[in-house]
């Protein structure tokens, strides 16, 4: 019976989102499609100890979904006209271990569905994880740390707020794309971000999460293949994973960027990332956007061989066209910090005061850390040398500017605000 379960939960986290996808598009009720996927794995649960586990298990679990989509619409008497194209494209099936036959659009509508704008962000992670990931209320709740009442309010509050509003299963109009797309892209990278520097509980980070949004977006790269915003989100998550390793200590203590062992930095994930980055250039045929920018910085870290080698003057160019397109204060933050490590200490304190009179930083403790370490930094440059003779500090390379070399933003994402969970914008 354990060996059942856990083929059950293995086939379920691998074909739900098809399995749902194909039962939206069917019953066009997103609530109602995960219902009859569940009795599906039910029945699963019941039939697999007596008469064994099926060669094709997400094909079983996708034929008996089916066969109970076809049963719903048939006793609630609509779509008459449609109930029995439906059961004859059932019945063509080759038995229940054919090939399940999800168009790959349907489960792009669904991502589309479960990140779509009138869903409040918390609830389109939750939905997202959900219908897209495969996790229980349990598990979501674990990861982010909240009850599962908690997770199981937002996604039914989810489904109904999209039921009640009629929201089409459909891809958005290419006029609207850009916008939903960037809503799809925000939800992926909060997943993403709150496991790598989580903003609740004792520990850094949560791998978890960060693999779930991972496979998100390389699922979404997959099915959205000529968007380059989509694969430059995915080459940024790879490369950040890449330091997972080396971002603590022996007592769980956090790394800072220029301190971690490089040699433990995944040059899969690096090499993963550069391929991904790559495909962003070849399919952008305009500016570049926010996660193309964002991931470019990731590359610079990534491409230096030590702290010391990084190219800061790219960086912080970076940081100019990120924050013309996106002028958080954050952002304007880092780009502070990567002025001050190109450019000197002084250049990155001018900018760094600037941001004082901005409402949201003039709270913000990393605010005066950045502007101590820029002021100690500019001292030492126009300090005497000493009477050893020794070099004095070079203003490129300030006394203290390592502490700073974390500098990529992970509340650069257009909705994240400074101080929400007291942690800082930079990450290892």
């Amino acid at each position: 019976m354990p060996d059942v379960h856990r083929t059950v939960d293995a086939a379920w986290k691998l074909e739900s989102a098809k399995i749902v996808a194909s039962l939206t598009r069917m019953v066009r009720d997103v609530g109602l499609a995960e219902e009859l996927a569940q009795d599906a794995v039910v029945a699963a649960l019941e039939q697999w100890p007596v008469s064994g586990v099926p060669d094709n298990p997400g094909a079983w679990l996708t034929t008996t979904a089916k066969r109970r989509a076809v049963d719903h619409l048939r006793r609630s008497q609509r779509l008459e006209r449609k109930q029995e194209q439906l059961a004859h494209e059932l019945e063509q099936q080759h038995g229940p271990d054919a090939t399940p036959d999800a168009e790959p659009d349907d489960v792009l509508r669904l991502v589309f569905l479960s990140c779509h704008p009138v869903l409040p962000t918390e609830a389109r992670a939750a939905l997202t994880l959900r219908l897209l990931g495969g996790l229980t209320a349990e598990e979501i709740s674990r990861a982010f740390l909240v009850t599962e009442t908690v997770i199981t309010q937002r996604i039914a509050r989810a489904k109904r707020t999209l039921a009640e509003r009629r929201v089409p299963f459909e891809l958005p109009e290419r006029d609207r794309l850009a916008e939903r797309l960037s809503s799809v892209l925000e939800v992926v990278y909060l997943i993403f971000n709150e496991g790598y520097s989580a903003t609740s509980g004792d520990d850094l980070m949560r791998p978890g999460l960060c693999l779930e949004a991972l496979r998100l977006g390389r699922l979404l790269a997959e099915l959205a293949p000529r968007e380059p915003e989509v694969h430059a989100l995915v080459a940024l998550m790879e490369i950040q994973a890449s330091r997972a390793a080396a971002r603590t200590g022996p007592s769980g203590q956090p790394v800072p960027l220029h301190e971690q062992n490089r040699g433990r930095w995944d040059q899969l994930l690096i090499r993963r990332g550069f391929t991904a980055m790559l495909r962003a250039r070849e399919t952008g045929g305009g500016a570049p956007g926010p996660y193309t920018l964002q991931a470019a910085i990731a590359v610079c870290h990534a491409q230096a061989r030590s702290a010391e080698g990084t190219d800061w003057t790219r960086i912080a160019s970076l940081y100019e066209a990120l924050a013309r397109i996106l002028p958080t204060p954050i952002v304007r933050l880092n780009r502070a910090v990567a002025v001050g490590m190109a450019y000197g200490p002084q250049a990155g304190l001018d900018l760094a005061d600037s941001l004082l009179a901005d409402a949201v930083l003039s709270d913000y403790h990393l605010l005066p850390g950045v502007r101590g370490i820029c002021w100690r930094g500019s001292a030492a440059t126009t300090r005497p040398a000493s009477n050893s003779g020794g070099p004095r500090p070079s203003r490129r390379t300030p006394p203290s500017a390592p502490s700073w070399s974390g500098a990529r933003t992970r509340s650069a994402t257009p909705h994240r605000r400074a101080g929400r969970s007291g942690r800082p914008p930079t990450t290892s």
